[in-house]
């Protein structure tokens, strides 16, 4: 490749690995955006069980990658990803068809540790097929793979969900797997490597990352942007069961929860040249109130009584008030991504920068240990499961949903997790001002 010139062009590993991330992003969130649904219609857990089971999940799923790396290494990118999509396969399989909680644990282990391998593999071949020039092209398209991926996994399984039950969902997810495994191995051939540094060994991955987090301000910037993400999170986590629980089954959460990516998509790279001249510290204070907002923005449906009429539309009150916080919320991401690794890095100590990079982003192992243990238990104070309600208020709701009264008082405070995550979004907020003001002191002195 000429590294004087830009180009579009890369090589065939290139596009061959970026349609398997196609394939794995659209069975991940076909069956993430279902999974705490899945966990308490067809499992049978409560929500706190549920908000434990799926934050695990979640949280595995963003540690794993730190270790498998090295493991995928020594293995061979295309032996590892063969068997990454086998797990997965095996693993989305087993949720599809075996609904007892002791398969579902062993089935979601095999999920995390598949997914933990495809991650490294594929950020690790669009390294290795791109230079220092066209570095960014290749993985904006990588980005875009990612977000049609999660656009189209989640549209497909709205109607698996309403015509064949939320128990069949995995079983999308399984075959986009299993596809992504013929097409690994009819065609995938990682590149040649060009002198790039092997990935460190488990240990030295595990010291690496107690010395990043040893680090004061950089592990109280990790737990402060854990906050932004475990708002974001609850788009899969709390949102799902309220809107069809507070608006009916013939609710949408899965088109919902799209909104956020094609915000994304639409706005990241104008937003991205807004902020390019900004402090990092502008653009992440922007993010992080913006977040609180968007909370606090879905937790107004309250304020109106009837529906909204909108180009022929009837749309009810939760749904306006959602989709408004969704798009808050992707605006606010788009804030914080650009930025987000320039402050990082400044926390660390001189030299260090790259190892503290490297664990920039375990703030999502936080996340979703937060966000989905803390959806489990608000859900059951103010939103609880229908099936868990005396026979009179099921049909007290039942009815309420048909236009025929109102809902039950154990339904009254419902909103309130969403002030929760506001009121989360603004402790995240006045934190982040006081490290700014820290490293301020500490960029003074130095």
């Amino acid at each position: 490749m000429d590294t004087k010139t830009t180009t579009w062009r890369f090589p065939r590993a290139f596009w061959v690995a970026n349609g398997a991330e196609l394939f794995e992003r659209a069975a991940f969130y076909g069956t993430f955006i279902a999974l705490a649904l899945y966990l308490t219609r067809v499992v049978g857990l409560s929500d706190h069980a549920a908000g434990w089971v799926a934050g695990l999940f979640g949280a595995l799923l963003y540690l794993f990658p730190f270790f498998t790396g090295a493991l995928a290494d020594r293995m061979g990118f295309r032996a590892a990803l063969i068997l990454a999509f086998a797990l997965l396969a095996a693993g989305y399989g087993s949720l599809g068809f075996f609904h007892s909680l002791g398969m579902v644990l062993p089935a979601l282990f095999f999920i995390v540790l598949g997914g933990a391998f495809v991650k490294p593999i594929i950020t690790g071949t669009v390294a290795k097929s791109s230079d220092a020039v066209n570095r960014a092209r290749a993985y904006s398209i990588f980005y875009m793979m990612v977000n049609i991926g999660s656009f189209s996994g989640k549209t497909v399984v709205k109607s698996i969900r309403e015509d064949l039950g939320v128990g069949l969902v995995p079983r999308f997810s399984a075959a986009m797997a299993l596809a992504a495994l013929v097409w690994v191995i009819l065609f995938y051939h990682p590149p040649a490597r060009k002198g790039e540094e092997r990935p460190g060994s488990m240990r030295e991955t595990l010291k690496g990352m107690l010395q990043a987090l040893s680090n004061g301000r950089f592990l109280a910037f990790i737990l402060i942007t854990a906050c932004f993400w475990t708002i974001q999170h609850q788009l899969y986590a709390s949102m799902p069961k309220y809107v069809l629980r507070l608006v009916g089954e013939h609710a949408a959460p899965e088109w919902y929860a799209n909104v956020n990516p094609l915000v994304v998509v639409l706005l990241v790279i104008p937003i991205t040249q807004l902020v390019r001249r900004w402090r990092a510290e502008a653009a992440l204070t922007v993010s992080m109130a913006l977040v609180g907002a968007a909370a606090l923005v879905m937790a107004l449906s309250r304020l109106f009584t009837g529906h909204f009429h909108l180009l022929g539309l009837t749309l009810h009150p939760i749904t306006v008030t959602m989709i408004g916080g969704i798009v808050v919320l992707g605006v606010a991401e788009c804030f914080l991504s650009p930025k987000y690794l320039e402050f990082a890095s400044r926390q660390a100590p001189p030299g260090k920068e790259g190892l503290f990079l490297g664990y920039a982003h375990i703030n999502s192992f936080f996340a979703n240990l937060l966000g989905f243990v803390s959806s489990g238990y608000l859900l059951e104070a103010f939103c609880p499961d229908p099936h868990t309600l005396p026979a009179a208020q099921q049909a007290a709701r039942e009815a309420a949903l048909a236009g025929k009264g109102t809902m039950p008082g154990v339904y009254a405070h419902a909103h309130y997790i969403w002030y929760a995550y506001a009121g989360l979004g603004f402790l995240a907020f006045l934190a982040l001002m006081v490290l700014f003001v820290l490293s301020g002191k500490k960029a003074q002195q130095t």
